[in-house]
């Protein structure tokens, strides 16, 4: 279920910067030639998600179910590598909540176990528009008879309420796996193949479940095919950098998926609820790789590189660069604690892959686990003090890091 917090800021106001344009505008041309390439990576393995949807509903069994849900981690991976150029650019944050919002009221897409569905603050939390093809908005009906794209559109986020997430990743992740009912236990969503087989249904309406992953995968890949474009030569989000202040764009968004974003909503307010829902990706457990790959978003933006999904590398000019300039010293520290980051993240990364989900990391009696998601949270937030000291080297002014209320302001989690 959505949980919304709150936020609070950490603003950063300074004086103007001294850097040579030049070099500014080719690291602000890396920075757009990274964000390119791992959208086009996140589309072309979107793509292969399509390939992979489109065999499982031709012939659903075991089989090409896992390769399904196999198609969307794949997909997990170059994407979760863009959310450092969210938040600075508006174009951007404003697109991502099609594609990534979470958590989600599963129950406005599909059946739901009866004891763990539903949401008090959301009256359509168990609409279910798989198994109901009408839905009542504000005394307006949506026809959800056949559930395509457009419909889809209009149910995410249905009366501006930010759990009825029904498009993007998650919905299609629930699609693939069910709800994961083991708590913070083993195991992760069972959804079985037959839920697919119109000839062999279980669980009713596997005709307009079909209807719904097909039309909620085509969305994603028409989604990206936007943020390509708006990555791509004369697209908005280049416009944006030169319009605005792409420096503190890069720095802003670095600095908020580093802070309130990854450390506080997505970590620490688990470690703090010992809540499964606050994990990313809940359904699959697949957590450890979404937090992986955010961490090492923010390393490519600041060291200007970013390895391609067929293994090609985008390089050039960086934010290290620009900190370098003013203060080698700082600018090596830096890239020392996202080292250390990513060590940190890799161990909780390595423990899930050898049995301990990350859901079972965050339970009250696992100490261990617990300490482990503390560690890397620990590691975000001290990257981003240096992030916010290169700031303030470099003189930027107008960057502004996002706060969260679990690392801000613990008490009001509680009430």
């Amino acid at each position: 279920m959505k949980h919304i917090l709150g936020t609070s800021a950490v603003a950063l106001a300074m004086a103007g910067t001294s850097a040579n344009a030049a070099d500014v505008a080719a690291i602000l041309d890396n920075y757009a030639d990274i964000a390119l390439a791992g959208y086009e990576d996140s589309l072309a393995t979107a793509q292969d998600l399509k390939s992979a949807v489109n065999a499982l509903v031709a012939a659903p069994s075991d089989a090409t179910l896992q390769a399904a849900k196999d198609a969307w981690l794949a997909a997990r991976v170059p994407y979760q590598q863009t959310e450092a150029f969210r938040f600075g650019n508006p174009t951007v944050d404003e697109w991502e909540g099609k594609v990534n919002a979470w958590p989600l009221d599963e129950g406005l897409i599909d059946y739901v176990d009866s004891g763990q569905g539903g949401n008090d603050e959301n009256p359509f939390s168990l609409v279910n528009v798989i198994a109901n093809p009408t839905v009542t908005v504000s005394g307006a009906t949506i026809d959800a008879t056949a559930i395509t794209p457009a419909v889809l559109q209009d149910l995410h986020e249905v009366e501006g309420i930010e759990a009825n997430v029904a498009t993007g990743y998650h919905a299609i992740e629930f699609l693939l796996w069910g709800q994961d009912l083991n708590g913070t236990e083993a195991g992760a969503g069972e959804r079985p193949a037959t839920d697919f087989d119109t000839a062999n249904c279980t669980n009713d309406n596997c005709d307009r479940r079909v209807q719904y992953l097909q039309a909620a995968t085509d969305l994603l890949i028409s989604d990206l095919e936007e943020i390509v474009a708006t990555w791509s030569t004369g697209g908005q989000g280049r416009a944006d950098l030169a319009e605005g202040d792409g420096i503190v764009m890069a720095f802003t968004g670095m600095g908020s998926l580093s802070y309130g974003e990854q450390a506080g909503e997505r970590m620490k307010l688990g470690v703090l609820l010992h809540d499964p829902e606050e994990e990313h990706d809940c359904f699959s457990d697949n957590t450890h790789n979404s937090h992986y790959y955010d961490g090492l978003g923010i390393r490519n933006v600041y060291t200007g590189r970013y390895v391609r999904v067929d293994g090609s590398v985008v390089e050039g000019p960086s934010l290290y660069d620009f900190v370098a300039a003013k203060d080698a010293g700082l600018a090596d520290n830096l890239l020392a604690d996202m080292n250390s980051t990513m060590i940190a993240l890799g161990a909780i990364k390595s423990t899930a892959e050898a049995g301990t989900a990350y859901d079972q990391m965050l339970a009250a009696d696992n100490p261990a686990g617990n300490a482990l998601i503390q560690g890397a949270i620990d590691a975000l937030v001290a990257q981003t003090r240096n992030i916010e000291r290169a700031v303030e080297v470099a003189g930027l002014q107008g960057v502004t890091v996002e706060g969260s209320d679990s690392l801000d302001n613990e008490t009001a989690v509680f009430q």
